[in-house]
């Protein structure tokens, strides 16, 4: 019986100090997210200005993607994070989900806007820049407010409304923008690797870019109507079933 009493008094120890280490973990995720979204969210706010002062000097968008890019590029790419935030479990969401959502975003900057520069003062770039600094700005200021438990109801109502214009918009931007780039990568053949090389593989950028386009066509419908669902959870307070497949 003694012995059983220590055992039990020595797990309980062990509890309390795996609590302790928990609550200190959760406490240090915390405070790591916390920073994590300020950031995001001045470092968008500053490519929101930046975007603004340029139109307004320069009366036109011609030139504004080189204007801003380098902030852009930075605190897109700087999103990689959140897949890791995932992995790692400090924010409950799906690898997958999360990890296709930014490597898409980085994809258009990087091997889209960034790579031909020809299509960088088309108005489709434009467009889904304002929308991409709108939405981000929204996103990561909730995503602050919420975790400091201090959330003002027009945040929520921002995060929740704004994307029923915005995210279609988005999407327009980007398919128009990858519409654009198809003539430059069809006669630079840029990216593509042709047959006969010594891997014995073809890739054909052109191509790829056409199938990327066409997944829009499942993939936008699914994410669009989550999110409907989860503005009448958070709006209106409706319990959603979802059904299994």
């Amino acid at each position: 019986m003694a012995s059983s009493e220590e055992d039990g008094g020595g797990n309980g120890a062990v509890e309390e100090k795996e609590n302790g280490k928990k609550k200190k973990l959760g406490a240090l995720a915390t405070t790591w997210l916390i920073f994590y979204n300020v950031a995001m969210t001045a470092g968008w706010l500053v490519l929101g200005i930046a975007m603004v002062r340029f139109y307004i000097q320069k009366g036109t968008h011609r030139g504004l993607f080189r204007s801003v890019q380098k902030t852009l590029k930075f605190f897109q790419t700087f999103a990689l994070l959140e897949v890791i935030h995932c992995a790692v479990g400090i924010v409950r969401t799906s690898v997958l989900v999360t990890g296709v959502q930014v490597s898409s975003r980085i994809f258009m900057v990087w091997f889209v806007a960034h790579s031909i520069k020809q299509i960088q003062n088309e108005e489709s770039v434009i467009l889904f820049l304002v929308v991409w600094t709108v939405t981000e700005i929204t996103r990561y200021s909730f995503y602050t407010f919420n975790l400091l438990n201090h959330l003002p109801y027009f945040i929520k109502w921002a995060r929740y409304n704004f994307f029923i214009i915005l995210y279609p918009a988005g999407v327009a931007g980007e398919l128009l923008t990858i519409y654009a780039a198809l003539p430059y990568v069809k006669k630079t053949g840029m990216f593509s690797l042709r047959l006969p090389n010594k891997y014995n593989v073809s890739f054909d950028y052109y191509y790829f870019l056409i199938i990327v386009m066409f997944s829009y066509v499942p993939l936008f419908p699914q994410l669009y109507f989550h999110m409907l669902r989860q503005r009448r959870r958070v709006l209106h307070g409706e319990v959603i079933v979802e059904k299994d497949d």
